[in-house]
C-alpha cells in the first residue's frame, strides 16, 4: 500500500517525510521535482519510477507525495492524500508549511493513526478528535510541563461501531442543521457569445449540531438533475438508487454530504456575459472595450466578479480607465486584472483604453482569453431545490437551514 510520504514545499525541498513500511529514501522525489521543473502547472499525478510509484497532490502551495511499491488504484491513494490535508486544515484552520511546521508533533500523531502499515485507517475527523485533542494555547503548556501528549488513552466510542463517523453522547442547547448547496460553473464561451461547453460541479456542505443519535432524510424537488453523484459513507446508497432520497445518521459537526455533477448543457444557465472588443487601430496600437453583465440570475445580484485577460507576449501595455473597481497589468506575465466588486445593473461595469502592440507582430494572433470570477448568493444555477429535511429516532424539533450558492469555477471566454 501506501509506503512513505513526503511534504514538498514549493522551493521544492521536502520538509516532512513519513514511512510506515519502509524507510523510502527522499532521493526519490527527484523524479517528482524533474517533473514540477518540466511544467508546474500540469504535473502528472502519477508517475512511475524503476521501484516506485509516486502519486501527488498540490494543496495551498504545498506538495502531497505518496510512494507506493507495487500497483494501486490511483484514485484511492488521491483521496485519502485530500483526507489528510483536509484534516489538517480541520485542526489548524490552514494547511501552509509554516503551520504544518508549527504543529509537527500533532502532524506525526494524526499520520500514525490515519495510517497503519500503510493501510487508512481512522480518516473521521470525529474519531481523530477523540483520539488526538486539536491544539490550543492552554494543552500545549499543560504538555510542555507534565511531558504528556495529545493522544488520548482511551479508545473512540464510534471506532467500535457501525457508525464509525459519529461519536456517542453528543448533546446541544440548540439543535440546529444546516445546509449550503454549492455549485461551481465551468464553461468555455466563444468570440460569439455561444456556448461550447458547460458544466457544472455541485457539493452539499452541512453543519450539523444534532444531540443523541439523530436519521435524516433529505429530499430534493428535482433529483434527476444529478449525472453523476458520490456519497459521505454514512449515506445508505440503496435508499437513494431506489427513491433518490438521502437517508443518514449524520457525523457531528462539518462535513460534505454529496458531492454531483450536471453536464447536460440544457440545465447549465450562464450567469454573467462579457461583451469584448478589441480593435487594432495602427500597426502599435490598439483599443480594447470590456462590459460586463448579468444573465440568467432570477433577479440575484451578481457579486465578487474579477477579470483576468491574459493578453498575448506581443502587448507592452495598457492604459485603461474603468468606471467602476481597479484594475492593473502586469507587464511581465501579461495579465490584466480587473476587481469589480458587486454589478450594478443600472449602470454595467465598462473598462477601456488603449492597449500598445510590439512593432511586427502578426495582428491576426492577437487573441487574449479572459477568466471569469463570480459568486451569487442564494441561487442554484441548476435549478436544484431542496425539498424537505425529516428528521427520526429523537424527540425535539431542531432548527434548519438551506443556503444556495453559485460561484465561477473554470469560466472563460474567448475573444
Amino acid at each position: 500500500m501506501i509506503h512513505s510520504l513526503f511534504i514538498i514545499n514549493s522551493q521544492g525541498d521536502v520538509f516532512l517525510e513519513k514511512h510506515w513500511r519502509s524507510v523510502i529514501s527522499r532521493s526519490v522525489c527527484d523524479y517528482y521535482l524533474e517533473a514540477q521543473r518540466a511544467n508546474s502547472k500540469d504535473i502528472n499525478p502519477v508517475i512511475t519510477t524503476p521501484h516506485h510509484y509516486l502519486i501527488s497532490i498540490q494543496r495551498s502551495g504545498v506538495s502531497y507525495v505518496a510512494v507506493c511499491m507495487e500497483e494501486i488504484p490511483p484514485l484511492f491513494v488521491i483521496e485519502f492524500l485530500h483526507r489528510i490535508v483536509d484534516t489538517f486544515q480541520d485542526y489548524f484552520s490552514d494547511c501552509t508549511e509554516s503551520i504544518i511546521k508549527e504543529n509537527y508533533v500533532i502532524v506525526y500523531e494524526l499520520l500514525d493513526e490515519m495510517l497503519d502499515n500503510g493501510f487508512p485507517l481512522a480518516t473521521e475527523s470525529n474519531i481523530l478528535k477523540e483520539l488526538i485533542k486539536p491544539p490550543n494555547i492552554l494543552r500545549t503548556i499543560a504538555n510542555t510541563v507534565t511531558g504528556k501528549t495529545n493522544v488520548s488513552e482511551i479508545l473512540p466510542s464510534g471506532q467500535l461501531s457501525n457508525i464509525p463517523w459519529r461519536r456517542s453522547g453528543v448533546k446541544y442547547t440548540n439543535n440546529e442543521a444546516y445546509f449550503d448547496v454549492i455549485e461551481e460553473v465551468d464553461a468555455i464561451i466563444d468570440k460569439s457569445g455561444a456556448t461550447v461547453f458547460a458544466e457544472i460541479q455541485g457539493y452539499i456542505d452541512c453543519c450539523i449540531k444534532l444531540s443523541g443519535m439523530p436519521d435524516l432524510t433529505l429530499s430534493f424537488m428535482n433529483p434527476r438533475l444529478f449525472d453523476d453523484v458520490s456519497f459521505h459513507p454514512c449515506v445508505r446508497y440503496k435508499r437513494w438508487e431506489a427513491e433518490k432520497v438521502l437517508s443518514f445518521i449524520p457525523p457531528d459537526g462539518n462535513f460534505r454530504l454529496i458531492s454531483y455533477h450536471i453536464n447536460t448543457q440544457s440545465s447549465v444557465a450562464i450567469p454573467v456575459y462579457v461583451r469584448h472588443n478589441l480593435s487594432i487601430k495602427t500597426g502599435e496600437q490598439a483599443r480594447l472595450d470590456l462590459t460586463v453583465g448579468p444573465k440568467q440570475t432570477l433577479g440575484r445580484t451578481v457579486e465578487g466578479v474579477k477579470l483576468e485577460v491574459l493578453m498575448p507576449k506581443c502587448i507592452l501595455n495598457c492604459v485603461l480607465t474603468a468606471n467602476q473597481g481597479k484594475y492593473n497589468f502586469d507587464p511581465v506575465s501579461k495579465m490584466l486584472h480587473w476587481d469589480i466588486g458587486k454589478i450594478d445593473i443600472t449602470k454595467l461595469p465598462n473598462i477601456r483604453g488603449s492597449v500598445s502592440i510590439a512593432s511586427g507582430t502578426n495582428t491576426a494572433e492577437i487573441n487574449p482569453s479572459i477568466n471569469v470570477h463570480f459568486g451569487i448568493n442564494q441561487l442554484a444555477v441548476s435549478g436544484l431545490k431542496v425539498n424537505r429535511l425529516d428528521m427520526y429516532g429523537e424527540k425535539y424539533k431542531p432548527f434548519k437551514g438551506v443556503k444556495y450558492m453559485t460561484k465561477a469555477g473554470r469560466f472563460q471566454i474567448r475573444m
